[in-house]
């Protein structure tokens, strides 16, 4: 299924937040520090809640660690800009496809750029910068899970 992956995060509620959403959507997050705060249970409570301990979450102690885990694991490279060329809408998603988000402060440096498959962007209304980087990660996993079919089931009715 696809998953999401995080650059050097800044803001922990952010953070909470995405890894909320994977919990929900039992997608994988991979973390790729350093962070701009402890990534500790602690910093990620309260936008995260009690849903954290449902992630399946992997830490990568820098970019170096992730490309050499990516590398073994070979999974395409999807960056979420907005320097994009592509809509994310009109991206044909595959199953093993890692959503990767920048840093709210600065996105990501050139060599991230570089190493991803394509750059996806979500469409806006000219002139204005940028979504939150949890609501930009929710639309493209939720766009990826939808075009892959891995959503999870929906309970029974009642």
């Amino acid at each position: 299924m696809p998953r999401l992956a995080i650059y050097q995060p800044d803001i922990p509620q952010n953070t909470g937040t995405m890894l909320r959403l994977a919990a929900c959507l039992a997608a994988p997050v991979h973390i790729i520090e350093p962070a701009g705060f402890d990534v500790s249970d602690r910093n990620l409570r309260r936008s995260g809640m009690d849903y954290l301990d449902r992630v399946d979450l992997t830490r990568h102690i820098s970019w170096r660690a992730f490309a050499e885990w990516r590398q073994e694991d070979g999974g395409r490279l999807l960056l979420a800009t907005t320097r994009g060329a592509i809509a994310y809408t009109a991206y044909a998603f595959q199953p093993d496809d890692i959503i990767l988000v920048g840093r709210e402060s600065a996105g990501v440096p050139e060599d991230v750029h570089a190493a991803a498959a394509a750059r996806l962007l979500v469409p806006m209304v000219e002139g204005l910068r940028s979504l939150n980087v949890a609501v930009t990660a929710a639309m493209m996993l939720g766009e990826a899970f939808r075009q892959t079919g891995t959503f999870p089931p929906s309970p029974p009715e009642t």
